[in-house]
C-alpha cells in the first residue's frame, strides 16, 4: 500500500461516523465535515448567518482555538488523514492537529471530556483551497479523533484513512455467524480485473446498494475472457452462505459467476494460490438479490474469496457469511 487514500474512509458517514461535538459552528454546521463526495461552491447563495459554505466553519476571532469531536464509524489504525479546505479562500484555518482515543460504546461528548487523548498529527500548516494530506505513523487503536484548527476558519471535509480493526472477542463470545468479507468487519478487496464504471470497494460496503454507480461494474468486454475481484476476508473463516445482489443492474449485470476460496496464512503470494470452489457456475439474475445455502460448497477455512464473472458486468453487493 503506497497511497494511504486507497484505504477506506474510517470516519464516513456510511459505516456509522458523525460529528457528535464542536465548539462553534457559527457559519457552516459541523455535520457537513463528514458529508460524502466533495465539497461544492454555490455562487452567491447566503443565508441569514452569512456566505453559504459546503463544510463546517466557525465564527471570526476564537480566543484560542476551534476544535470538533468525530466518532469513526470502524475503528481502526489511521494511516492517513485529508483535511480539505476546498473552496475556503479566504477564512481557511493556519493551522491543524488531530488527537485520537479508543473508547468502547457509544460514549457522548462529556464522556470523552475524560478519555486518554494521543496526538497522531502534530499542529500542522494548511493551504486554503487545497486537498492537505497528512500521513499518520501511530499504530493505535482508535474509536474518536478531536480535529483542532488554529485559531478559527472553515474546513470542507475530513477523510480518515485507515484498516479496520473490530472487536472479535465479541463475534467469537456469540459464537455466531459474521460476514468475513465486510468492509466494516474489515474486509478489501485487494484486485480486480477492471472497475471501469464502478468501483471495487463498493462490492463490500454496508447496506443495499442506493444506485447502479454504488455497486462493482466492468466496462463492456470485447474480447476472450472474463472479470473478477479477490476479496481478503477480514479473519480467516469458514464460508457457509452467500449473497449476490445485482441490484440496479437491470442491462448490465453479469451472465454467470463463479466463488473460489484459499488460505494463505502470514504473506504469503496470491500468484501461486490453489483455490478451491465455493459456488460452482451459476446463472444470475438482472436486479435480483441472490442466496444460497445449500449450494456452499465445504471449502474449509480461507483468508481469500476470488468472485469471478462471465463474461463482465456489475455486481452490486457480495457477502460472506461464515465463522472464525
Amino acid at each position: 500500500m503506497t497511497d494511504f487514500e486507497e484505504l477506506p474512509d474510517l470516519a464516513a458517514e456510511r459505516l456509522g461516523g458523525a460529528v457528535l461535538a464542536a465548539n462553534d459552528e457559527f457559519f457552516a454546521p459541523k455535520e457537513g465535515l463528514l458529508r460524502p463526495g466533495p465539497a461544492e461552491w454555490r455562487e452567491g447563495e447566503y443565508t441569514e448567518r452569512g456566505k453559504w459554505m459546503d463544510g463546517w466553519e466557525t465564527r471570526r476571532h476564537s480566543p484560542d482555538h476551534d476544535w470538533c469531536i468525530v466518532r469513526l464509524g470502524a475503528p481502526g489504525i489511521v494511516r492517513g488523514l485529508v483535511v480539505d479546505t476546498s473552496f475556503f479562500r479566504g477564512n481557511f484555518p493556519e493551522h491543524c492537529s488531530v488527537e485520537a482515543c479508543s473508547v468502547p460504546g457509544t460514549p457522548s461528548p462529556d464522556d470523552l471530556a475524560g478519555a486518554a487523548w494521543t496526538e497522531i498529527l502534530p499542529r500542522s500548516a494548511l493551504q486554503g483551497d487545497h486537498r492537505n494530506r497528512f500521513p499518520v505513523a501511530h499504530e493505535g487503536r482508535f474509536t474518536h479523533l478531536r480535529l483542532h484548527i488554529y485559531p478559527d476558519g472553515g474546513v470542507a471535509r475530513l477523510r480518515v484513512h485507515g484498516q479496520v480493526v473490530p472487536d472479535w472477542t465479541r463475534f467469537a463470545r456469540a459464537g455466531g455467524e459474521v460476514d468475513l468479507a465486510a468492509l466494516e468487519n474489515g474486509g478489501w478487496v485487494v484486485s480486480c480485473s477492471d472497475m471501469f464504471f464502478g468501483h471495487r470497494q463498493n462490492l463490500i460496503l454496508p447496506g443495499r446498494s442506493m444506485f447502479m454507480g454504488d455497486g462493482w461494474e466492468t466496462r463492456r468486454r470485447r474480447g476472450p475472457g472474463h472479470d473478477w475481484s479477490i476479496i481478503r476476508l477480514a479473519a480467516p473463516g469458514s464460508i457457509h452462505r452467500v449473497e449476490i445482489d445485482t441490484d440496479h443492474f437491470k442491462g448490465n449485470s453479469p451472465e454467470r459467476c463463479t466463488l473460489e476460496a484459499v488460505h494463505l496464512p502470514g504473506d504469503a503470494a496470491l500468484g501461486g494460490a490453489q483455490w478451491r470452489p465455493l459456488l460452482a457456475e451459476t446463472r444470475l439474475q438482472p436486479h435480483a438479490r441472490h442466496r444460497f445455502e445449500g449450494e456452499v460448497l465445504p471449502a474449509g477455512p480461507a483468508t481469500h474469496v476470488r468472485l469471478s464473472v462471465f463474461p463482465d458486468g456489475g455486481i452490486a453487493r457480495l457477502r460472506l457469511f461464515g465463522t472464525l
